[in-house]
């Protein structure tokens, strides 16, 4: 049974920080490409970024590139979204999910397992 744990979201000011972190239990972690997806109210999901198994390959949305960073530890099974110079368009529930690829993909059908979501909301 593979599960997703995401934690890490909070509320924080127009420019903060936050760090939001993706525990991976049930799979061997470290072939799989990981994703970040985030929904706000009233919105489809969309793709945030995501990181190859290897770590060696990484893509971003072109709203948050340069201010978000992914990253993944292999030993903690754990996969990270470092975001910075949040905006208030930036609020909705972030989710981690993983599938059966090594390589990373943008579109949610590459992902089979989801997380249950951490809420972001960035104040102005």
């Amino acid at each position: 049974q593979v599960q997703l744990v995401e934690s890490g979201g909070g509320l924080v000011q127009a420019g903060g920080s936050l760090r939001l972190s993706c525990a991976v239990t049930g799979r061997t972690y470290s072939t799989y490409a990981m994703g970040w997806f985030r929904q706000a109210p009233g919105k489809e999901r969309e793709f945030v970024t995501a990181i190859s198994g290897s770590g060696g390959f990484t893509f971003y949305a072109d709203s948050v590139k340069g201010r978000f960073i992914i990253s993944r530890d292999n030993a903690k099974k754990t996969v990270f979204l470092q975001m910075n110079s949040l905006k208030p368009e930036d609020t909705a529930v972030y989710y981690c999910a993983t599938g059966s690829r090594s390589s990373a993909s943008t579109t949610m059908d590459s992902y089979t397992y989801w997380g249950q979501g951490t809420q972001v909301t960035v104040s102005s």
